[in-house]
């Protein structure tokens, strides 16, 4: 790889790979904020200042600042999640000054017209509609809300109607001074890319942002578990459950992962297999875990007919707590394999990369080599699976969340609730 990273006086790092076979490079700027920095009157800003960056600036209109980037042939797009809003573009290689000038001018020189806030808001509050319309969204809200409990971490990235109301153009500009800060921000740049150009342009067009670091956000707290059903007339129920994770940083990260995909992590995994293929009890189904910098969310998300939804849950439990004392080494060395092979396909995407070299910087400081990345996957074993399995089970109380329809989503929340309680299991029978 020929990475080179270089910190700006303002504290801003930038980071490129230059991949010299391809003729299209992948650009953005990654900040370190995002849902959970959110004051309870604050909810939805991050999202709504992402939405309101590509809405008109001091020297472009907001149909500028597409046409300019697509005339090139280029695409520009943006996102938000709980700790990170990232902007960026794909652009052929002799375009990356004007998309990195593109990049700088939405965040540096905004306008925040009312008109475009106001009409950006009526878009939000019709994409909280469509997601509460989409079940299998809907859930997950539902499942975070009880799994960080009255916090930030819990809420949903879009807000609500009621706080999307009350924002103004200037808390979206007090929100952007407070938290867009140079060593809060990176700028990652893959594919066609010369490293000392992009230094350059990156140092002249972000040299406005603060030096100082950002307000840390307030430490999340996996809740104390529980369920919740609600009730809704779907073909389908869908069932979540949630358990505390591992940060980041942790020592058993790695394992905890791989053991997440072994479960249920494609379609060799113990989940997919048993529930799908051998029962045919559902056709989705799947497991994954979110790191964070202080917490971890481990999940697991199946739909399922409203009839088959008790044995659904209960074959879940019981794959589950199987697994933590009966994973294989093959399991795991094809579980190391997937996780290999997804990293190494990264490579191979400029888009991909810029991403994953941004959030290295983000969460390590600097960027891992790839095989200091592959030696973290081979140094996991069946024991520190084992070991992160049974850490992940006895860490906290699962929270659970039935959406849909039918006498037997109690019951299957019940099953839910006895996962690595084995007693408490065989008093349902």
């Amino acid at each position: 790889m020929s990475v080179e990273v270089t910190k700006l006086p303002s504290g801003l790092t930038v980071i490129t790979d230059d991949m010299p076979h391809l003729e299209t490079a992948s650009l953005g700027v990654w900040t370190g904020v995002g849902g959970r920095d959110e004051k309870a009157d604050e909810h939805g800003m991050s999202h709504l200042l992402e939405h309101m960056a590509f809405k008109g600036t001091v020297t472009r209109t907001s149909r500028e600042i597409v046409e300019e980037i697509e005339a090139v042939g280029g695409d520009l797009n943006a996102a938000t999640s709980s700790e990170t809003t990232a902007y960026y573009a794909r652009v052929l290689k002799a375009d990356v000054p004007l998309a990195l000038d593109v990049l700088s001018d939405i965040l540096a020189n905004p306008t925040f017209e009312t008109d475009e806030l106001e009409r950006e808001k009526g878009v939000i509050v019709q994409e909280i509609g469509a997601a509460m319309d989409t079940p299998d969204d809907a859930v997950f809200e539902y499942l975070s809300e009880l799994a960080y409990p009255d916090q930030p971490m819990g809420r949903s990235l879009l807000g609500t109607p009621e706080t999307l109301k009350s924002f103004t153009r200037e808390k979206l500009r007090g929100y952007l001074t407070t938290h867009y800060h140079g060593p809060d921000m990176v700028v990652a740049a893959a594919g066609a890319v010369n490293h000392k150009r992009v230094v350059a342009e990156a140092a002249e067009r972000f040299a406005g942002f603060a030096a100082t670091e950002t307000p840390k956000p307030v430490p999340a707290s996996f809740g104390k578990g529980g369920s919740r059903v609600v009730h809704r007339d779907l073909e389908q129920v869908h069932l979540t459950l949630a358990l505390e994770g591992l940060p980041q940083n942790d020592p058993g990260l790695f394992s905890l992962q791989v053991f997440t995909n072994l479960l249920g992590g494609g379609m060799s995994s113990r989940l997919f297999q048993e529930v799908r293929e051998k029962r045919g009890l559902c056709y989705s189904i799947y497991a994954f875990h979110q790191p964070y910098s202080d917490t971890g969310f481990f999940s697991l998300y199946t739909g399922t007919d409203p009839s088959d939804a008790p044995e659904m849950m209960e074959v879940v439990v019981d794959e589950m707590n199987s697994a933590v004392e009966t994973l294989s080494e093959a399991e795991v060395a094809r579980a190391k394999a997937q996780m290999k092979a997804g990293l190494l396909m990264a490579l191979e995407s400029c888009s991909a990369r810029a991403e994953q070299m941004a959030r290295q910087i983000m969460v390590y400081g600097r960027p891992l080599s790839v095989e200091e990345m592959i030696a973290r996957i081979d140094n996991v074993s069946v024991d520190s699976a084992r070991d992160a399995a049974r850490g992940l089970l006895g860490r906290s109380r699962p929270a659970i969340v039935a959406l849909g329809s039918g006498r037997g989503l109690e019951r299957a929340v019940t099953f839910a609730e006895g996962l690595s309680q084995p007693k408490a299991r065989v008093l349902l029978h």
